[in-house]
């Protein structure tokens, strides 16, 4: 069992709601738990956590998983998150597509769905994520009345600003209230997020960066995006714009001309490079299987994009000495794996350290899903890690 250390509780009334969270974070950490653990990871008093564990338990938040029967005295209780105690909502808005998926208290997948897009206006992608949520909603019952939140995710910039006209824009979208749109066509709170930190804090919720408190997540959308994880936090800018970091000029040396990072390390470029090829490769499985064939088009392209990438960690590790760099996004695991191993690492770089206790670049998940699943795990993470009161 493993109790997560965090700051200490306070007893304070004013404060319940905090170590309520705070509960809920140590019985998600330890699997199951009994109520002395908590008490003491937290330095609350039993009684305390008695009343805390009481009142979830009301909620349907916490389940009885028995009495543990080791030791002397009466075995403690022991307690678990209620896979239904709580759902959250994810919504990834593309320009060609919007995905929706239902994941339970435990982080796991209970409905996903994806429908095409013609246009991607304000009217049509809202019209199609009033109809998702009910499908959802349909196929979990038990969703009804325990809905967390919606977690909503598009490709960045959010809002308007001097980044525009790119193939990865949303029409109409800069000028509007997203989060209030969503909020009316959903009836539920909302958290707006581009998708590189939605995926991020997917990773960190349950992915290979559970135990990594400061990385940088570098994703694989129609552009490229970064998502910063510091001390366990999203870091997400003054207007949650941080890590545009496909947008960032790179040398000739590497893209053969004058351009930008995602020109040469995003979906967008792949499928521009192979569909100059006449190679069609819109979709995951057709990619997998040009690398299984080890296509030269596909290969050139991976040639160029590994030497960005190598560009990119300069950038990211000088800047922000995360612990590592994590790949991930929609392409397959075996395009990723080659990236990883075939990046060139600079020597000049503050994370170019002897006995690092992480990789330096490592893969995280992939799929089409990535941050769809992120989206509904920014709810998640509200919900299970908020900051924990220490006002006595």
């Amino acid at each position: 069992m493993v109790v997560i250390p965090f700051q200490k509780g306070s007893n304070a009334e004013r404060s319940r709601s905090r170590n309520k969270q705070a509960v809920l974070v140590q019985v998600r950490g330890a699997g199951t738990i009994g109520r002395a653990e908590i008490a003491r990871a937290l330095s609350l008093t039993t009684q305390t956590v008695s009343n805390i564990i009481a009142e979830l338990f009301d909620d349907g938040m916490l389940l009885d998983k028995g009495r543990l029967s080791a030791g002397r005295g009466l075995p403690a209780i022991q307690y678990a998150l209620n896979p239904e105690g709580g759902y959250a909502l994810g919504i990834e808005v593309r320009p060609d597509a919007v995905f929706a998926a239902l994941l339970d208290m435990q982080g796991r997948s209970v409905s996903s769905e994806r429908i095409a897009l013609q246009q991607n206006h304000p009217e049509v992608v809202l019209t199609h994520v009033k109809a998702l949520y009910r499908r959802a909603l349909d196929k979990v019952p038990t969703a009804k009345g325990r809905m967390l939140g919606a977690g909503i995710v598009m490709p960045g910039p959010l809002g308007v600003t001097g980044i525009a006209g790119m193939e990865s824009d949303l029409t109409g979208w800069q000028e509007v209230d997203a989060a209030a749109l969503f909020t009316d066509a959903t009836g539920l709170p909302v958290m707006l997020s581009n998708d590189a930190n939605a995926a991020a804090i997917a990773e960190r919720l349950n992915g290979v960066a559970q135990d990594i408190a400061s990385f940088a997540y570098l994703y694989f959308g129609a552009g490229l995006g970064l998502g910063l994880i510091h001390q366990g936090q999203l870091v997400s800018g003054a207007y949650g714009n941080a890590g545009e970091i496909g947008h960032i000029p790179i040398p000739d040396s590497i893209y053969g001309q004058s351009g930008k990072l995602e020109d040469a390390l995003s979906r967008l470029s792949v499928e521009r490079h192979l569909r100059a090829a006449n190679k069609a490769a819109d979709r995951i499985d057709a990619l997998e299987q040009l690398f299984e064939q080890r296509d030269p088009d596909l290969f050139a392209w991976l040639d160029t994009a590994s030497d960005a990438l190598g560009h990119a960690m300069v950038i990211v590790e000088n800047l922000f000495d995360p612990q590592t760099v994590v790949l991930g996004g929609a392409m397959p695991d075996a395009i990723l794996d080659h990236l990883v191993a075939h990046a060139p690492l600079p020597s000049l770089s503050v994370s170019n350290r002897p006995q690092a206790p992480f990789p330096r670049l490592m893969r995280g998940a992939s799929g089409r899903m990535t941050a769809t699943f992120g989206a509904a795990a920014l709810i998640l993470n509200r919900a299970l890690s908020a900051p924990i009161s220490h006002t006595h």
